[in-house]
C-alpha cells in the first residue's frame, strides 16, 4: 500500500495533473504524469507568481488512480485498484522528485493477467515521460 503522504486524494489534485500533465495510454491503462521543471529548478508557481523553493529532500512522487464503474462492480474495481497501486508503488523511485502520476484503468483492465497490466502500466510510463508536452508541441507547429 501507498503511503498517505504518497497519494493523490483532492479532486484539484487530480484534476492539475491531468490537465497540466503529459498523457500516454498503452493497453488497458492511460496514464497522465506532471513532473516539475528540472531545468528551472521551480517546483510550482505561487499565487503571487514568485516560484516556490525546490527542497528536493522533502519532495515526494505522488500517486492516484481512476477506476471508472466501466471496468466492472465494485469488488472489480478495487482489485483492479489494489493491483495498480501495488505496480506503481514499485515504480514510483524511477520518476523525478515532486512528480505527481494519475493512472485511469479503461475497461479492459479487470480481465488482464497481473503480468499484462504491469506491462502496459511499464510502456505508459516511459511513454508520457519520453513525450514532449502540449505546450512545446503547439509552439513549435
Amino acid at each position: 500500500m501507498l503511503a498517505a503522504a504518497q497519494r493523490l486524494r483532492r479532486r484539484e489534485e487530480f484534476a492539475a495533473t491531468i490537465r497540466a500533465g503529459r498523457r500516454a495510454g498503452r493497453g488497458v491503462v492511460v496514464v497522465h504524469v506532471d513532473a516539475p521543471d528540472e531545468s528551472l529548478g521551480v517546483t510550482a508557481v505561487s499565487s503571487d507568481s514568485t516560484p516556490a523553493p525546490t527542497g528536493r529532500a522533502d519532495l515526494r512522487v505522488r500517486a492516484g488512480f481512476v477506476v471508472p464503474k466501466t471496468v466492472g462492480k465494485a469488488v472489480i474495481r478495487n482489485k483492479v485498484r489494489r493491483q495498480l497501486r501495488h505496480l506503481i508503488r514499485e515504480r514510483l523511485a524511477a520518476l523525478p522528485p515532486g512528480a505527481t502520476v494519475v493512472v485511469r484503468a479503461l475497461p479492459g483492465a479487470a480481465e488482464k493477467a497481473f503480468p499484462e497490466l504491469a506491462a502496459d502500466l511499464d510502456a505508459a510510463l516511459v511513454a508520457a515521460r519520453n513525450r514532449r508536452s502540449r505546450r512545446s508541441r503547439r509552439e513549435g507547429t
